[in-house]
Formats: structure tokens, sequence, C-alpha cells
């Protein structure tokens, strides 16, 4: 075949094959939650509910705190958090505010911080916690005092929005709480949720032949983080796909009311949801499914929420909420599906070999090469601790990996795409400059430390840089009264 072609050839199998493989793996338990919570947030939850813990007028020592205890009790991932951070943007939610929760989130949840604690040891994994908090409320802070003009426009439109919704009915609260269960249980990896507790054996042959198949037509290494497709995967996509034909002709004209479509497309994702959950392994001549805790749970959550929906919200809440989740999914999902097609691409180039030869020693340039990597080369929530711990094998300098374990969560190349479209392009790529500086920062602290620098004149470096860092957004801060005026 000629070169050019096997080299587009190549790119086109990386796209493709990283795009399956997400689709097969990730989007069920962990976006589709997402999805439906940031709708049910912006349905269900009056403004004021949120304002009064993240607005812009609430004093900061008390919003920016709550934005990251609220990122860190959750074990998301940067796709998933992405529906989330819309959900309270759209509902009142200050810039700053939602933007810590953003950075935080991802980056030092509990299993990141548990998981990089065990593998790669607890002084690194301090370091994240410590220097990804206060950066995520710098950036929030930062990000706050920037665009301050199109926050008090974004509030005052959020207050014409939302004008009237003074309280939350005790069934929207125990909705929300049941989402919140669904996403825990299928996403968070407890002993307990993954343990099988019950198998069933189905006489089901060829499962493990295409299950092989498959793995040909998307090779993947597992060294690399890459994931492959399996037959229980392929069968989620095919249900991928029918929740979103069955939902555009159920909900998209919803306001109109409801048909069969919408039942249809809501009991195929209570389904899909719950094949997701289960433990199936291939055989020759059968299939064996796993009754795992995770199944158990979704069951349970499923239950609850098909309750709630039909004897605790009303008509127009649950056509509300169906509307707010299925304007999400339009808005966020196509972005998505580019942003990981991209990346299977531009990932077939980059060679980890490179980086480790770049990224042996704390310079600056290691630790851009290592925020750059983690934006091209993003992986799954806690699928980055073994990949960061390969590097450290490799001879990676332990403050570049710092780098890339802050910026990996932070500047996947899809999340930036669908950030800009939540909060606009100019906001988003200040955002990413932010991100990218804090995250070199980190590393450069950290990585000196590591070669033994006293910590003194790390605080040193620190105070002269947060000094300039100040002065600046002080000169922006004048400059923009002076306009004003």
């Amino acid at each position: 075949m000629n070169p050019i072609l096997q080299f587009l050839v190549n790119l086109l199998s990386g796209g493709l094959g990283n795009l399956a493989a997400y689709l097969a793996a990730h989007v069920l338990l962990c976006l589709l939650p997402a999805f439906y919570i940031a709708g049910a947030m912006t349905a269900l939850i009056p403004k004021e509910s949120v304002t009064r813990f993240l607005g812009r007028n609430t004093p900061k020592f008390i919003s920016y705190p709550a934005a990251a205890a609220a990122g860190f009790l959750l074990a998301v991932c940067s796709c998933t958090v992405i529906p989330l951070f819309a959900g309270i943007y759209k509902k009142g939610a200050g810039l700053g505010p939602a933007i810590t929760f953003l950075f935080v989130a991802p980056a030092i949840n509990i299993l990141a911080l548990t998981y990089t604690g065990g593998v790669i040891g607890i002084d690194l994994a301090i370091a994240r916690l410590v220097l990804s908090l206060a950066f995520g409320i710098g950036i929030g802070l930062i990000m706050a005092l920037l665009f301050r003009k199109a926050d008090i426009a974004h509030d005052q439109a959020a207050d014409a929005l939302f004008a009237g919704q003074k309280s939350m009915r005790r069934a929207a609260v125990l909705f929300l709480l049941a989402l919140v269960f669904l996403l825990v249980a299928g996403t968070f990896q407890l002993d307990f949720l993954k343990h099988t507790y019950a198998q069933v054996t189905l006489p089901l042959g060829g499962v493990d032949a295409f299950q092989a198949w498959l793995y040909r037509l998307v090779p993947f290494d597992p060294a690399r983080g890459e994931e492959g497709v399996t037959a229980q995967g392929a069968l989620l996509i095919v249900m991928l796909v029918l929740i979103g034909l069955t939902s555009w002709k159920g909900i998209e004209k919803i306001h109109d009311g409801f048909n069969a479509w919408t039942w249809v497309s809501t009991a195929l994702v209570g389904l899909t949801l719950l094949l997701a959950a289960l433990g199936v392994t291939p055989q020759a001549g059968a299939l064996t499914l796993g009754l795992t805790g995770k199944f158990f749970g979704v069951l349970l959550a499923l239950a609850a929420l098909g309750l709630l929906l039909r004897f605790g919200l009303t008509e127009d809440e649950t056509r509300d909420f169906l509307w707010e989740s299925w304007k999400f999914v339009k808005q966020i999902f196509p972005l998505l599906l580019v942003g990981v097609f991209a990346v299977g691409m531009i990932r077939t180039l980059i060679r980890p070999e490179w980086i480790q030869f770049i990224a042996g020693e704390n310079t600056l340039l290691a630790n851009l090469v290592g925020v750059v990597f983690g934006v091209f080369m993003y992986f799954p929530t806690l699928v980055e601790v073994p990949i960061a711990q390969m590097f450290l094998s490799l001879g990676m300098h332990r403050g570049p990996l710092l780098a890339y374990l802050i910026s990996d969560p932070e500047l996947s190349l899809q999340s930036i795409l669908i950030t800009a479209a939540i909060i606009g392009r100019l906001k988003a790529w200040v955002y990413v400059f932010w991100v990218a500086l804090f995250s070199t920062l980190a590393g450069l602290l950290y990585g000196a430390w590591v070669d033994g620098a006293s910590p003194g004149l790390l605080i040193l470096y620190l105070t002269i840089f947060l000094a300039a860092l100040a002065g600046m957004l002080w000169r922006v801060t004048q400059r923009s009264h002076t306009t004003t005026r």
C-alpha cells in the first residue's frame, strides 16, 4: 500500500478505534447519568438553591470552598463533569465557583487521590491535592475577575429566566438524589460494587469468536491506556444509537405532548444501563452473566427513579426534566465525539518514549511537554495513574509527571471544545491558558522540591510569581475601569 495512504488509514483507524472504545466503555454509566443530573438541576432546582452557595454575590469564603468540596466528593472524569458544570452554570452559579468546580472535580476526587497515593506515592498524591485545590480556587477567582462584566450579565439573565422559583419539592429532591446514587453506583470502583454475587450461564455460542474479531478490528495496547471493544461494548453502542433515535422522536418535540417514543426511549436508557452494569464473560459455546454489586445498585436506583417519575414528579416537571437533559445531550455529545475521534488520531502520532526523552529532567520545557501530553493523550479517570507509573518507570521526572497528572483531567481536547460551547470560546481559551500555566508551575515547584531545593527558596519563587500575577491582574482591572469610565 502507498505509504501516504497507509498513514491516512492508520490515522482514521486510530480515531475510529478510540471513539468506539470510548463509547463502549465510558458513555453509559458515566455520561448518561451526568446528563440526566444536569437536566434535573436545570429543571427542578430553584435558582436560589444554587446561588445561595455558588452565586456571584455569595461571599467568596463560602462559594469557592463549597465548589471545591463538591468537586472533591465526585469521582468523575473531565467529560462527565462537563454536563454537571453546564447545569450549575446555567442555573445561576457564578463563573468563578463554576470554574473551580470544573477544575477540582476530575483533578482531585477521592478515588484519583487514593489511587495516585497507592500506585505512585503518597508524596505525589499530597502535592496533587494541595496544588490542585489552591490553583483551582485561584483560577476561579482570576476568571471571575477577568470576566466580571459577563458574569454580571449572566447572573441577570439567570434571574430573568428562573424568576419565581423559590422552593424545591421533596419529590424533586429525592429524584435528584436517586440520579446521584445512579452515577455513584455505576462509576465508583469499590470492592462491594465490583464483586460478583451471582452468575447466570446462557447456552449462547459464538460470542467469544465475535469478541476476538472485535479485538482484531480495533487493536489496542493496554500498556498505553488504550481500550478495546468487547462484545458487550458493541451491544451497548447499538443500544446507544437506538436511544438517540427514539429520543429524537420522543423528546425533540416533547412540549407538544408525550408520545409512545418518549417512554420507549426512557425504557431503553434503563435497560441499557442495566446491561452496562452486568459482568459479561464470553466462553466457548456459552455466555456468563455476572450479577455484580454495580448491577444491583443500578437496578435499585432505576426502580426508585421509575416510581418517582410515575408518582412523584408532576407532568410539567417530567417534561422539563427530559427536555433539559436532551438539550445537554445535543449540545455536548457531538463535540465529545469529535474530540474523542481527534484524540484517537493524534495518539497514533505520539510515542511515550518521546515524552520520556524530553521530560527526564525538571525543566520548563519538560513540564510544558507534560501539560501538552495531557491535552492530546486523554485517559479516563484513574487510567492516567498507571500511565503515569509507566512514564515514571521509563525515566520521566516526577515534576513533569505531576504537571501531566494535573492537566490530563482538565485539558482533554474534547473537554476544551465542550467548555467553549458552554461559556464561549474566549473564556474557554483563557481558562486553558491558566490551567496550563498553573499545571506547569505545579510541576516545576514539586520537581524542584524532589531535586532537593530548600522550601524557603521555593516559597520565594512562588511569592515572586504571585506578586507578578497580582500586579498584572491589578493592571487589567485598572484598565477595565478606565475603559468603563
